[in-house]
């Protein structure tokens, strides 16, 4: 018998068309959508909803720490989580300040996803070289996990001021705050994920789930070789998915905003303009997309899971440019009471 697989949703609080009326839904409508989003995923019994952080107009998601504390409030069990917090682009003691806060009004739910993101436009708006991405996160990421492991904090760097013998407050509810490193497909990021023993969060975008599986075996002889036990090398997903009544009705209801989300990010990067042909081979059994009905959707959360090698969650990206909120709603209960029973019984 496979093992559950936690399930959530993520949202990158997209600014969104109705697509039955064609009504541009303005920015203080969407939030209202987003907490009512919310506020189901945790009724509905679902173990997480995380906040992506973009700084583009096509988003309303540049500050996540404010949307997460709202949804604290709102909501009494699901865990709230950044996916991810641009970390190269932020100051580690603020992060650290901001979830730490989140964790006190939520009672102690909240998990910290740092990375990278898909964009890069936090690099210039805070005045910072994207050429020195990896460098700057590697530093952050250090002072964020001392400032994590004790409240006195002695640390030195080149790309922030040195701090001595500085108290760091408030402290989380939690005793640590849950820091997972969200990656791409480096296998350098895997290897330092697994050497630092932090979880990974892998954003699986396109392709197909099991290409990962080298890079999934490098992180845990990493973090094996580093000495760190296998209950902390933990894995979650970050991937597109959707839910309807039947496949052609979640097809249906998603497809149109991803071509339209695709098509701008091929014209801004130069790429193949997405195709409905590509869209449902990656829908398809062994492709990176879970959409469809609850039992197909269920069926390819566990065996992407073996193909991995065991995952512990995986969440679900819904939010796109034309999706009713009426049809997300839905999703979101058919992926808590029809997908998370079938996922349990593996």
């Amino acid at each position: 018998m496979s093992e559950p697989v936690l399930l959530g949703v993520d949202s990158f609080v997209a600014r969104t068309t109705d697509p039955h009326t064609e009504r541009v839904i303005g920015p203080e409508e969407r939030f209202e959508h987003l907490l009512d989003e919310i506020a189901l995923a945790d009724r509905v019994g679902l173990h997480s909803y995380g906040i992506g952080e973009h700084h583009r107009s096509e988003y309303f998601d540049a500050a996540p720490p404010v949307i997460l504390a709202a949804a604290a409030a709102r909501t009494e069990n699901i865990r709230l989580r950044s996916a991810v917090t641009v970390l190269s682009a932020a100051d580690p003691v603020r992060v650290f300040q901001e979830f730490a806060t989140i964790d006190l009004i939520s009672r102690g739910r909240v998990d910290l996803v740092v990375g990278r993101g898909s964009f890069t436009e936090a690099f210039p708006l805070f005045g910072l070289r994207f050429e020195d991405y990896d460098e700057l996160f590697e530093e952050k990421l250090d002072l964020l996990l001392r400032i994590n492991e004790s409240p006195t904090v002695t640390w030195s760097g080149k790309h922030r001021p040195a701090l001595t013998d500085q108290p760091v407050y408030p402290r989380p509810s939690q005793e640590r705050l849950p820091i997972w490193v969200g990656v791409g497909g480096t296998p350098e990021s895997f290897a330092r994920a697994g050497l630092l023993g932090l979880p990974l969060m892998i954003a699986i975008i396109g392709g197909e789930p099991r290409q990962f599986a080298p890079l999934v075996d490098l992180y845990r002889r990493a973090g094996e070789h580093a000495g760190h036990p296998p209950e902390a090398l933990r894995v979650g997903l970050h991937c597109f998915g959707f839910l309807g009544d039947d496949v052609a009705k979640a097809t249906n209801a998603f497809y149109p905003g991803w071509q339209e989300m695709f098509t701008q990010v091929a014209a801004e990067r130069g790429g193949m303009p997405p195709s409905r042909r590509a869209f449902d081979a990656m829908r398809g059994p062994d492709g990176a997309f879970f959409v469809g009905d609850p039992r197909t959707v269920a069926e390819k959360v566990l065996r992407v899971s073996e193909q991995l090698g065991g995952v512990e969650r995986i969440n679900l990206q819904m939010t796109n440019p034309r999706l009713a909120h009426e049809d997300l709603l839905h999703s979101i209960e058919l992926l808590g009471t029809e997908v998370a029973p079938l996922v349990d019984k593996g």
